[in-house]
């Protein structure tokens, strides 16, 4: 039986452990065997540049956050070295991040599940979620599609008034009256 201190210490990493998930917009667990301490320090700035938290997490600490939490169907990928990456910022984050890095490792850093907007992510969608481009590049690509018909309509009246013989400089003449 454990002494009081070191349970109330687990207790309150589970706690810190649940909450995290709980607040997080996305997460993704790894199982990180067999990179060495230059590749992990190069994920972790990549992570740290987007905001992502990541940290290794104990499987049995873990389960019982995942409990807490509401994620019992990942209790069974909790097994081996894990690893947590979660944020409260851009959800695609820390899936395209750790999509990409698993890649380029062939098989030495593989994703084990993931989760968001508390549901659980499938493989699939995992990998579909990591081919979309980031937060800033979407607000991008809508905001181009919002401001493409008021640009061409902006084009088109310069046309014609071109057409007619006007400038865009020239001023009405009731305006100047």
């Amino acid at each position: 039986m454990p002494n009081a201190k070191v349970l109330s210490e687990k207790q309150a990493v589970v706690s810190a452990l649940a909450e995290r998930m709980r607040n997080a917009s996305s997460g993704v667990f790894v199982d990180y065997k067999g990179i060495n301490v230059a590749q992990d320090t190069e994920l972790r700035n990549e992570l740290r540049k987007s905001n992502v938290d990541y940290s290794v997490v104990k499987n049995t600490l873990t389960r019982f956050a995942v409990q807490q939490v509401g994620f019992q169907e990942l209790e069974s990928i909790l097994k081996g070295t894990t690893s947590l990456a979660t944020t409260t910022d851009d959800p695609i984050a820390p899936i395209r991040i750790i999509s990409e890095f698993s890649k380029k490792m062939n098989g030495k850093f593989t994703i084990k599940a993931g989760f968001m907007d508390g549901r659980i992510l499938t493989t699939d969608e995992i990998n579909e979620i990591a081919a979309l481009p980031g937060r800033e590049a979407l607000y991008a690509k809508t905001l181009g599609t919002l401001l493409a018909p008021i640009t061409s309509l902006a084009v088109v009246l310069g046309q014609i008034l071109e057409q007619k013989g006007g400038t865009l400089d020239a001023q009405p003449e009731a305006a100047a009256e």
